[in-house]
């Protein structure tokens, strides 16, 4: 009955059985449906903007995480409209703490776009959804077959990890040469034409429900999957070694130091540039060393010897930052007792318990959290 659908980038004969091939979707939609994940907050509808929203948070991020900024980014903007028309500064202030905040950019441009080139409608093909700005090919895959009913081919991390255990993908997903191949895998198995709109989405969220919930990193459950007596990593014991981990190469560290100008209870933040790390969130003022974090403070009329805070290190994907925090207290009073935008939006002295407003990265969240505390 749900036959795989043909590609033109048929498989070569004999690389996977062809009776796993054929069995997987109507196994993994009976094994959803039954045992999958059915009450998400995002789920049990179509609407293409939910979902979109969703899965854009989703990227890299767990469903736990995600679940209470979807709840607020939906009651801020309730629609696609309301979201396009907000100041870019309000959605990164929801998005702070979520990470990834190119995606938070790439969302409020996307929403702009959906509203003024489509009338408030997200396409409906994948190929339409790719084209708009922040939308891969396997985010474009899910909006379609969650919010129309496409039959397309998701590859996300949970789904290569899925098929690299199932059917034995040697390599690891994030070269091209492997990723190409899991395309083509995966190509194969997604549910054909006799397949309806309703299996086509069990099929989808199925594979993102036993990547999440049973085939995770660490402890896959395997005597609970729907695969186990075929899987490759299972019955060869390779669980551990599926899929191959990212080459290890040494990650290097920088060195910043952060200036903590204080008016009271006010901080000045400081608006980063729209591209790099935190683009377009508000943190606090750096520089490249001591002496040039001392000229900064002076600069915006700083006074007295910089008293330092315990330093702490944060960890990107490609890098790790050591930051050197500094408190210098402000030696005119310039702020207001609320938050006092300067220059041209870049600056802006924001009392301590007004920062919820402003997007600012975690780590530098959690440091004004502690000065905060210390204050009242």
């Amino acid at each position: 009955m749900y036959r795989s659908s043909s590609t033109s980038n048929a498989l070569p004969a004999g690389i996977y059985p062809p009776e796993l091939i054929e069995s997987f979707a109507p196994r993994l939609i009976a094994w959803q449906r039954k045992h999958g994940r059915h009450d998400l907050p995002w789920q049990n509808t179509r609407d293409a903007y939910r979902i979109w929203l969703s899965e854009i948070m989703l990227q890299q991020t767990q469903v736990g995480t995600v679940i209470p900024y979807y709840a607020r980014f939906l009651e801020r903007f309730p629609t696609v409209e309301a979201l396009a028309a907000a100041p870019l500064d309000d959605v990164m202030a929801l998005w702070a703490g979520l990470g990834y905040y190119t995606r938070a950019r790439n969302l409020h441009r996307c929403a702009q776009v959906v509203a003024q080139e489509h009338g408030g409608r997200f396409p409906s093909t994948v190929e339409g959804l790719a084209e708009l700005p922040g939308i891969g090919r396997s985010t474009a895959a899910a909006i379609a077959s969650f919010a129309f009913g496409a039959r397309a081919t998701i590859l996300d991390g949970n789904v290569k990890r899925v098929l690299a255990r199932v059917y034995g993908v040697e390599g690891f997903p994030g070269e091209k040469r492997v990723e190409n191949a899991m395309w083509t895998l995966a190509e194969s198995i997604v549910p054909g034409a006799d397949a309806s709109d309703a299996d086509v989405s069990a099929y989808t969220q199925g594979l993102m429900d036993l990547g999440a919930t049973l085939c995770g990193r660490g402890k896959p459950d395997c005597a609970r999957c729907p695969f186990a007596a075929d899987c490759v990593a299972n019955t060869t014991g390779r669980q551990r070694e599926l899929p191959a981990a990212r080459p290890k190469k040494t990650v290097p560290t920088r060195r910043t130091w952060m200036l903590v100008l204080l008016d009271g209870d006010a901080v000045m933040l400081e608006k980063r540039p729209p591209t790099g790390i935190w683009g377009g969130l508000w943190s606090l003022p750096e520089a490249a060393d001591e002496a040039a974090l001392a000229e900064r403070a002076q600069s915006f009329g700083g006074a007295g010897q910089a008293s330092p805070l315990a330093p702490f290190s944060h960890t990107f994907t490609h890098f790790k930052l050591d930051i050197e925090p500094r408190v210098v207290e402000l030696a005119l009073k310039a702020s207001s007792t609320s938050a006092l935008e300067l220059n041209d939006g870049q600056t802006a002295w924001v009392p301590l318990r007004e920062i919820d407003a402003f997007g600012v990265p975690a780590p530098v969240r959690k440091l004004l959290d502690g000065l905060r505390g210390s204050l009242i």
